[in-house]
């Protein structure tokens, strides 16, 4: 099950407006990512922190990242941008989210303390002016972020942006369920505008069909929970947390294959890597390189 961290959300403010994260937040119109990722950061492991080493390997087809410049658009709990660090890059790792912020500056500061390799900073992938200031990067990188933008197409043009020549673009979008898609949505919308008191309501539903059939199921087979203990182990975050990671995860927009493979294409990129989720929820992972 593949939940994660995907709508055409036309209340989405002017990166130049004053309106801050938090009053989104309080308006309803966007999810706080960071608390979660703070109690991802308590269960954080050695073996999680390679596998993210091996999945930049295997996506990017680099054996290390000596030499190069990476960047992390969405940095989130910071757990890719330290497996960059450890990997040898020269890493600049921004949010928009302050609390996701904080995890990856206490993830550096935990792993790479005081690193002049490793810069931490606040920022908008929608913000041109911001984004104008940092230059272009070997490796930009971008996993389920741009997505939750508002504004996906323009976060996505503005990533390519910050790839230099003959660099490399590794995002991944949400994929588009038509009737699917627009269902979720909905729920985002409706869990991200009610009270804190009452968000139960939508969630708890939410948890019983996502996970009640997998639950019931491994009742009839030993160990109990064995699906839970898994999904734990790989992943590093409770399913309830993801679950409550994908529920409320809104802005939400996602794209088919086709799209993003034209949006790219036609920027100047040629695709290297591509896994997609078969079709059904979660997100498709591309990697492009930059032609010139």
């Amino acid at each position: 099950m593949a939940h994660g961290q995907p709508e055409k959300n036309n209340k989405m403010p002017d990166v130049n407006s004053t309106v801050t994260h938090e009053e989104e937040v309080r308006q309803g119109r966007r999810f706080a990512f960071g608390a979660n990722w703070q109690a991802f950061l308590q269960s954080l492991t050695d073996e999680r922190i390679r596998k993210a080493e091996v999945s930049l390997r295997t996506m990017l087809q680099l054996d290390d990242l000596r030499g190069k410049t990476f960047i992390d658009i969405g940095s989130g709990s910071g757990l890719f941008s330290l497996a960059a660090a450890n990997m040898g890059a020269q890493v600049v790792s921004f949010d928009y989210d302050p609390q996701s912020i904080a995890c990856t500056a206490e993830l550096r500061e935990r792993f790479h303390p005081q690193s002049p390799a490793w810069n931490v900073r606040p920022g908008s992938a929608l913000d041109r002016e911001f984004l104008a200031t940092l230059g272009q990067f070997d490796l930009v990188y971008s996993w389920g972020v741009l997505h939750h933008t508002g504004q996906m197409w323009s976060a996505l043009e503005n990533a390519g942006q910050l790839v230099a020549p003959q660099g490399k673009l590794f995002i991944a979008i949400y994929n588009d369920q038509g009737r699917s898609s627009q269902f979720w949505r909905q729920i985002k919308r409706l869990y991200c505008g009610l009270p804190a008191a009452l968000r139960w309501l939508v969630l708890l539903p939410c948890f019983a069909r996502l996970w009640g059939p997998t639950l019931l199921r491994d009742l009839f087979w030993f160990p109990p929970l064995r699906t839970w203990r898994e999904y734990v182990r790989n992943r590093g975050m409770s399913p309830w947390r993801d679950v409550v990671d994908w529920v409320g995860g809104y802005p939400f927009e996602v794209a088919k294959p086709e799209e993003v493979l034209e949006r790219v294409r036609s920027a100047g990129f040629e695709l290297t890597k591509m896994t997609t989720c078969g079709g059904g929820l979660g997100c498709n992972e591309y990697v492009f390189v930059k032609k010139s």
